[in-house]
């Protein structure tokens, strides 16, 4: 009788060695909530500009396409849909790939936020991000004002607004679900256990969020201009400075925020679950 049970404690054991083998990775310890000494290093501060001038460019860039594409839309010239799809796409896989190692490469409150949820950064780096991206925001589209000002004015100054013929429901949940795709790739694409098995994902992580971003701004460009960026829209909101960008702003900070809650806690407690699995699962399932 003892010597079945040391035999079954003898497989238990070797089963457990053998998931550890398996698991050829190891996650990050968490972020502390809040992290006093970041304020100390100048790592702290570089990631913080980083994300501010990141916005600034994206802004800037995306938004003169906007404003092109719609000026020349009656003529059926400019890029179109598709070209402000691109635009937007490209602008992020540049600009991740660019400041990923500096700041991680947000560029977007909402991810910063996922992430924050998550425990990937302190409160006060997210906050800190959070700032400098709506502060490069504005600079961005203040730039595209200065440049071409009757042109900015005429044409919308790039503010994001619900669409005729869709409702403000319609346009929550287009966010949402928008904001949803792009955090749920962030993880994806950064996951240390898919970068640990796949040597190629950490040089390749920008081109699956950008395309994610593309691909978002193709299904919702008809609906709500698409923003999937709170700060993508306060920059516009701000220096426009109409009632066409302010009084729907609320969409675009409270979708893309749920969504990225809904993104965080998928990835983190269905997807990446170890110890709810351990809990409801035995050890011998991989």
């Amino acid at each position: 009788m003892a010597s079945k049970h040391e035999s079954n404690n003898s497989h238990v054991a070797e089963e457990g060695r053998e998931h550890q083998l398996q698991k050829d990775y190891k996650d990050p310890p968490h972020s502390p909530l809040v992290d006093t000494g970041e304020f100390l290093r100048w790592s702290f501060y570089r990631a913080v500009i980083a994300e501010f001038v990141a916005t600034l460019l994206l802004l800037y860039v995306t938004i003169t396409v906007v404003i092109g594409a719609t000026r020349e839309a009656p003529n059926c010239g400019g890029v179109g849909l598709l070209g402000i799809a691109w635009s937007f796409g490209g602008m992020i896989f540049v600009l991740v790939y660019c400041t990923a190692g500096i700041s991680g490469g947000h560029i977007n409150p909402a991810v910063t936020f996922g992430l924050f949820l998550a425990r990937k950064v302190s409160l006060n780096r997210a906050l800190a991000y959070i700032v400098a991206q709506c502060l490069g925001a504005i600079c961005g589209a203040g730039l595209v004002k200065g440049f071409q000002k009757s042109f900015y004015e005429e044409y919308g100054g790039g503010a994001n607004h619900v669409q005729p013929g869709y409702s403000v429901g319609a346009a929550l949940g287009a966010e949402i679900v928008g904001t949803f795709v792009l955090v749920y790739t962030v993880f994806s694409a950064t996951d240390p256990k898919r970068n640990a098995r796949d040597s190629f994902v950490p040089v390749l992580a920008p081109l699956p969020i950008g395309f994610a971003v593309f691909m978002v701004h193709l299904a919702t460009i008809p609906i709500t201009g698409t923003s999937i960026n709170p700060a993508r829209s306060f920059g516009p909101a701000v220096i426009y400075n109409r009632h066409t960008g302010w009084h729907q702003l609320w969409i675009f900070w409270v979708g893309p925020l749920l969504g990225a809650a809904l993104a965080a806690a998928y990835h983190q407690h269905v997807l990446r679950a170890g110890k709810l699995k351990g809990f409801l699962f035995s050890s011998a399932e991989t």
